[in-house]
């Protein structure tokens, strides 16, 4: 049986890797134990391990509305995508459709100005009592991380890609 618990609003930011990594593992803790999760990425672009993960073993709802190329599209048709996703995240907190909700790469989002700060201020005040809410990305504006419970920061000390090591699949996507 699963208690109802107070839910939190986590935050996972910095320049190192792992934000959406520490985001995923938290996913299958959550759905391992039953809670219902709805993972939303924005400004993705590609389907990564983890949406083929997903529709093998229906561990959690993975969403993705922005796809394909970002560098092809117009900025109007990122930023439409960027708006949908948010309406579409929102939609699924207010319908206590899950017990936990992770906004992957939000803080990309709200740095290119496709949605601000104040949108997500407004999504954390309209959450749920019980929904633990998780937003993830570099540049996490200061006002949104004052309204967090948890805050990890993820620091390079070195990455691979300075050794000019690019993207592997199953280990970065």
């Amino acid at each position: 049986m699963i208690v109802k618990t107070r839910g939190l609003v986590q935050i996972y930011t910095g320049d190192g890797k792992g934000k959406t990594t520490a985001a995923l593992g938290l996913a299958i803790r959550a759905s391992g134990q039953g809670l219902r999760v709805c993972f939303i990425q924005f400004l993705k672009g590609i389907f990564g391990g983890e949406h083929f993960f997903v529709s093998q073993h229906h561990a959690f709802d993975i969403i993705q509305i922005s796809t394909g190329d970002l560098f092809t599209k117009s900025i109007d048709r990122v930023s439409e995508e960027a708006k949908q996703t948010l309406e579409y995240a929102e939609e699924r907190m207010l319908n206590s459709e899950y017990d936990l909700l992770i906004l992957d790469e939000v803080f990309i989002a709200i740095q290119y100005k496709l949605i601000s700060v104040r949108q997500i201020l407004e999504l954390i005040d309209k959450k749920p009592e019980s929904l633990e809410l998780i937003l993830t990305g570099r540049n996490a504006p200061e006002a949104i991380l004052e309204r967090a419970d948890l805050v990890t920061e993820m620091r390079k000390i070195r990455h691979p890609f300075e050794k000019s090591i690019h993207a592997r699949v199953g280990i970065e996507y």
